[in-house]
């Protein structure tokens, strides 16, 4: 199943997507909506897409004007779609690819980023692990969750809720750290 980046420098393209039901990439109408959200806070930013899946994400901000962007996915097929993904769109020199779940890579990574994609599996939402993503964000970073809205909507100390948006049965989740 492919991808179409929506715009930028790549926007038209398409990427190839995850091909596995493991993973449930954000329609195009979500992630359009979600980055004409975050608006021009892309550029220029470096970003985390955890979750990975296809990239989508992680693509669709450096296509945008991201400095950077790192993919954490545990999925052997997806990370071998975000390889080909990274290599097709020649974006190697600004992507890194960590092939760990994300509970045991940011328990080490000490690198803090400008914006988090957090979109995990639905069936298995771990907001205990986003959570604690938000201890990567740099001073007024900003992290997106994207999962079904069932359940509360996680609370961690020193990050603060500026937006929540609902689509069909995605809800996203804007999460804003607060200057240390």
């Amino acid at each position: 199943m492919n991808m179409r980046i929506i715009a930028g420098q790549f926007g038209g393209r398409s990427i190839e997507g995850s091909g596995t039901n493991r993973t449930h990439p954000m329609g195009e109408r979500i992630r359009g909506s979600l980055f004409n959200i975050i608006g021009t806070e892309i550029q220029g930013a470096t970003v985390l897409d955890a979750f990975a899946g296809s990239g989508a994400l992680g693509f669709e901000a450096l296509s945008r004007g991201a400095e950077s962007a790192t993919f954490i996915e545990r999925d052997r097929v997806a990370q071998t779609i975000i390889a080909k993904n990274i290599m097709s769109l020649g974006v190697s020199g600004r992507a890194r690819l960590v092939k760990a779940p994300v509970a045991s890579w940011q328990a080490t990574s000490d690198q803090l980023f400008d914006i988090i994609f957090a979109d995990p599996p639905y069936h298995d939402a771990q907001l205990s692990t986003v959570m604690k993503l938000t201890k990567l964000l740099k001073p007024n970073g900003l992290m997106v969750l994207s999962y079904s809205g069932r359940g509360e909507v996680p609370t961690e100390l020193g990050v603060v809720v500026v937006d929540n948006r609902s689509y069909g049965d995605a809800v996203l989740i804007f999460f804003r750290k607060k200057d240390a």
